[in-house]
């Protein structure tokens, strides 16, 4: 019985990345049932519209989405729509897992990180307004609910997936009450897991710690914006944002998701590699219990990899989008 999936291609390079993935879980036989749906600006921008809005009210019927990148413009325009998303749909946990594919040269080949960002607070709460003309205030806001809920997340999914230590990231000597906030429920949450090793680790020193050693982290729990910032340095330590999946987890629903951009400037040249996108799907089929095909396309792309005979030119190869993806179908087995 094929399983409903909300499919929101995106744009830019959104819809091809979305196309090349969707057509290899289709070879895989993943039995996903996709009701496709177009994410636009108005998403989350009305509290009235939330739960209206098209793609908010599939994801609320399917549970389980796979969303393609999505331009957000910089200094203008409207709320990003990625974000909205989280928001409507309480998505409070925002997982990264950063691990080095077969055949990718890096500094660092044994980086094998979780990193786990609260997802619905912080900066990105978007409270921001003109005091007077030339000065504009934002505000951060750490609350003990969403602090408390993202460490526990954090820490039971290290105690699953057999991780040993958790590292909370922080800026509390300069925000001592917020961070202070972030910290004091992130304690409070270790003393529950006494087999798991907990640090604190300012956001500074950990961004140099990570691109000098970054094997001694294993699994990193931060507010919002340190961990957007710190999960893109860690992409990098690995071949960068194209090779890393993303997922955003909340009580009822769940979406998954490329954590690189839109690139428009190489959309409909064929150029995108889809790797992340589909890594992204293999979190989502474990998610929804199909471990088997997920383990099939994991070993496909592992394959192409470590072949390295149809690469995309963004990790040193010249194979276009659809040869690429021809040459992970070809794999799966």
């Amino acid at each position: 019985m094929k399983v409903p999936v909300t499919l929101i291609p995106g744009d830019g390079i959104g819809p091809e990345v979305t196309q090349a993935t969707v057509r290899v879980l289709e070879a895989a036989a993943a039995e996903i049932e996709w009701e496709e749906k177009e994410a636009k600006p108005i998403v989350g921008q009305r509290t009235e519209d939330i739960h209206a809005d098209a793609v908010v009210a599939s994801i609320l019927k399917t549970h389980v989405g796979l969303k393609g990148p999505i331009t957000t413009p910089v200094g203008f325009g409207h709320r990003s729509i990625n974000v909205a998303l989280r928001k409507a749909l309480d998505l409070y946990a925002n997982f990264r897992p950063v691990k080095r594919l077969p055949g990718i040269r890096t500094p660092f080949p044994n980086t094998d990180l979780i990193i786990v960002r609260e997802n619905t607070e912080d900066l990105y709460a978007g409270l921001e307004h003109t005091v007077i003309p030339g000065v504009v205030e934002s505000l951060k806001i750490i609350t003990d609910r969403a602090s408390t809920r993202i460490a526990r997340f954090a820490f039971e999914h290290a105690r699953q997936a057999g991780r040993k230590r958790v590292a909370a990231v922080h800026k509390a000597n300069i925000m001592k009450l917020s961070d202070g906030l972030f910290l004091e429920c992130c304690r409070k949450v270790a003393a529950g897991y006494p087999e798991i090793e907990y640090r604190e680790v300012i956001v500074d020193n950990c961004c140099m710690q990570l691109v000098m050693a970054p094997s001694q982290f294993d699994v990193l729990l931060l507010p919002n914006l340190y961990g957007d910032v710190v999960s893109d340095l860690c992409a990098g330590l690995v071949g960068g944002l194209g090779l890393v999946p993303g997922a955003n987890y909340g009580e009822a629903c769940a979406i998954f998701e490329a954590v690189h951009g839109s690139a428009p400037d190489i959309a409909g040249k064929g150029l995108a590699n889809p790797t992340a996108l589909i890594l992204s799907a293999i979190l989502m089929l474990r998610h929804l219990g199909k471990n088997d095909v997920a383990d099939r396309i994991e070993r496909a792309i592992h394959r192409v990899y470590e072949e390295g005979r149809h690469l995309t030119r963004d990790v040193g190869g010249t194979a276009k989008t659809e040869e690429f993806t021809s040459a992970v179908v070809g794999a799966l087995s």
